[in-house]
């Protein structure tokens, strides 16, 4: 064999690898996105026993052709104690079996079925603009793509095992095996694929580049890398996430370690079920499965007793950190943006704190609770800083137009509690501070107008939460005429304020700029608020590029356009329902 024909083999082969990893890759995420959130409810609710569980992620893990995808699914659950540790131990062992299954009926025989996927995947991929058919698409194309991989990295093979090159780095492989198993540990967990891995071994046995053993070898190896990328991935998860994975790597190092005496064997062993050398190194990987679930699965509550002592419970951390932001979900856009709304709704938790705090400061002039108040701030500016992350990653995979416009729902609410907690923070407190210093009073009635415009600012924050959630027009409209109202109850507290001012009421000229103040960033806070009623109607029709329809119901007062509104006052000033 020429050089260059070595080379120009070597290449194919390459690429072989590399469109078999971008075909599992395929596979995972149209499945994810045409039935992730069934996958999840359906391992969610199955956790009632350990048999149930164990089946759970065999099912789930032939559907999704990745183990790690089931294992960091399963690491989400346990890390929010949705999971019990012998539970989550029990799915990733039927994990195994469940790439096993798919790695048998990838090894036959179907060299027609691969062009017969990719032409019916294009057709459903571009058939449809979005949402199943074209997530399905995805998944024909990836299974046609890995068909035809396999064939290429057969055809490329079979030439290159009498290369002189590749014989000299099978060679020191050949006679220690135990080097194949630690370079397929590392190749699997880099990349993330051990179906793709074993497959690459079961295809390279075929084309007789390497031995039956080396093949058993390789297999191995991929068992124990499949282990090590979500223990690996979950790094910086609370340890409770993490256990599983740290239990389920411990049960294939203690099964590697006792069958590593008898590699030289085995062969011989997995022969008495026939087939040729990919057969045996699939029949391999299915046996290491199947040997690992029944050792293991009857000891799961000891070995979770084990990961606890092994990785126990971290202190509790002043961090404030988010709590929903499910990274495995982000190949499903549905479940992901679902996370990210439910730590909106965390989020705004503190920030209705927060507000509520805000006249307590001020009625009781509670230095030391300001500055509760301003650290609580801080706690908002880092969850809006993680949400935001979660956003943009989720940004890189493929939405409908639903999902976009949840995604920039999501994305403009928490940005607008973030602003409300910089207001309450930077302004109000301020407010409160000097008013403490100086040793002000509000006046009896200056109070009380305080009081209740703070009260109709915070219900509003407690409707903004319930229509971001519920999307409901009728609560939509209502939050706009909370808008229109509040702006006249502002109007007519400055109007008293001025005439107690005028009688020569000594707190009232004393406080009377910090009083015009909180009504002011009360009135900024609500108008946050009110812009997620916005492009709510504006889907339904009910408001126009400038103003809400004019109808026969009375006007209503419009402020100025709330940021995300698009609400802009016409001639008059005046904005009205429909």
């Amino acid at each position: 064999m020429t050089e260059h024909g070595a080379t120009e083999l070597l290449l194919n082969l390459v690429a072989g690898v590399a469109l078999l990893l971008w075909g599992v890759r395929m596979v995972r995420t149209g499945m994810t996105r045409a039935f992730g959130a069934q996958l999840r409810r359906y391992l969610g609710h199955a956790m009632r026993n350990r048999l149930q569980a164990f089946v759970a992620g065999i099912g789930v893990t032939a559907l999704l052709q990745s183990s790690t995808a089931t294992a960091m699914i399963v690491s989400s659950f346990a890390g929010r104690g949705l999971l019990a540790g012998g539970a989550a131990i029990a799915v990733l062992l039927g994990a195994g079996i469940g790439t096993s299954i798919t790695a048998q009926y990838l090894s036959l025989d179907l060299h027609w079925l691969g062009p017969l996927c990719i032409i019916l995947g294009v057709i459903g991929f571009f058939a449809a603009e979005s949402g199943m058919p074209r997530h399905v698409g995805r998944l024909g194309i990836g299974i046609g793509l890995m068909l035809l991989s396999l064939e290429m990295i057969i055809g490329a093979s079979a030439p290159l095992r009498d290369a002189p090159g590749l014989a000299a780095i099978l060679l020191p492989l050949e006679r220690e095996p135990v080097l194949g198993v630690l370079l397929f540990a590392l190749l699997t967990w880099l990349s993330h694929a051990s179906l793709a891995t074993v497959l690459l071994a079961a295809s390279l046995a075929k084309a007789g580049t390497v031995d039956a053993t080396l093949a058993v070898a390789l297999v191995i190896g991929a068992n124990i890398g499949t282990a090590i990328s979500p223990l690996v991935a979950s790094t910086g998860q609370p340890p409770a996430a993490r256990r599983a994975q740290l239990a389920n790597l411990l049960t294939r190092v203690i099964a590697t370690l006792a069958l590593l005496p008898f590699i030289d064997q085995l062969p011989h062993w997995l022969a008495y079920a026939g087939g040729d050398g990919a057969r045996m190194a699939v029949n391999a990987h299915t046996a290491y499965n199947l040997a690992v679930a029944v050792i293991f699965l009857p000891f799961v509550t000891l070995l979770d007793k084990l990961a606890k002592r092994l990785m126990p419970d971290a202190k509790e951390s002043a961090v404030f950190a988010p709590r929903y932001l499910d990274e495995s979900a982000l190949d499903t856009p549905s479940v992901a943006l679902a996370a990210a709304a439910r730590e909106t709704l965390r989020m705004s938790d503190i920030v209705a704190q927060m507000l509520n705090q805000t006249m307590t400061v001020f009625t009781r002039d509670d230095a030391k609770l300001a500055k509760a108040v301003e650290q609580s701030d801080d706690s908002v500016d880092r969850l809006h800083e993680a949400i935001k992350l979660y956003l943009t990653e989720l940004s890189k995979h493929g939405m409908d137009e639903a999902e976009s416009r949840r995604y920039v729902d999501v994305l403009t609410f928490t940005t607008n509690l973030e602003h409300i907690g910089d207001i309450i923070d930077k302004n109000l407190m301020e407010l409160a501070q000097k008013k403490i210093k100086n040793k002000l009073t509000f006046s009896k009635e200056g109070l009380a107008e305080l009081t209740d415009f703070h009260r109709r600012v915070a219900a509003n924050l407690q409707m903004a939460c319930n229509l971001f959630m519920a999307g409901d027009p009728k609560l939509a409209r209502q939050l706009l005429q909370e808008k229109a109202a509040l702006r006249e109850a502002e109007q007519l507290a400055a109007e008293h304020h001025y005439q107690r001012i005028r009688e020569g009421r000594a707190e009232s000229i004393e406080t009377s700029a910090i009083h015009l103040d909180v009504i002011r960033d009360l009135k900024r806070i609500n108008s946050h608020l009110t812009a997620v009623a916005y492009p709510i109607l504006e889907q339904t029709g009910e408001l126009t590029a400038t103003r809400l329809r004019a109808d026969k119901r009375p006007d209503l007062t419009s402020a100025q356009s709330a940021p995300g509104g698009g609400l802009e006052a016409g001639k008059n000033g005046k904005a009205s329902l429909a």
